[in-house]
């Protein structure tokens, strides 16, 4: 794909999915010993602390540059929200791993590797779906996948140092 292609999804955002993959991940090594269920407190601080993120951004972008220009309808506030749901949306993968975790014979612990691992994986895939989107060559669909790769690996890294 060349830089003058036309974008095939011209009102989707993926960035907030590489944001919200690597909020994932950082959740996860930050989570370390969880309480008495491990597995679905996980889970739902994946998700609750996408939820909370997402809203963040959202008040961000309807207020930050906007209510000085004048206060945002109705259809605004809704394109905002859509937009900026890919933050969620990124979170649900990691989650459904810790999920998954017992079915593949997954302790605790082995759980979280995995939602890591998914995590990472989710920000890779997100930062290359945002390249491909914004009609990057291909050569910047590498470094993007690259760049974020070595981003997730530095998050990994810091789960082996922490040693959770």
């Amino acid at each position: 794909m060349d830089g003058a292609s036309a974008p095939r999804h011209p009102h989707a955002d993926y960035t907030g999915g590489v944001y919200g993959s690597m909020l994932a991940a950082s959740v996860i090594v930050g989570a370390g010993t969880l309480g008495s269920f491990p597995r679905l407190e996980l889970m739902l601080l994946l998700l609750l602390t996408g939820v909370v993120f997402w809203i963040a951004h959202v008040h961000a972008h309807l207020f930050g540059a906007r209510l000085a220009q004048r206060p945002p309808d109705r259809a605004v506030v809704l394109r905002v929200c859509r937009e900026e749901w890919t933050i969620v949306k990124a979170a649900v993968p990691p989650a459904l791993a810790v999920a998954v975790g017992p079915v593949l014979g997954l302790d605790v612990q082995g759980g979280q590797w995995f939602a890591l691992s998914v995590a990472v994986t989710g920000q890779v895939g997100w930062s290359v779906a945002a390249a491909r989107q914004a009609g990057a060559p291909v050569r910047l669909l590498v470094l993007s996948a690259l760049v974020n790769l070595v981003l997730g690996l530095v998050i990994l890294a810091s789960k082996l140092w922490l040693k959770h």
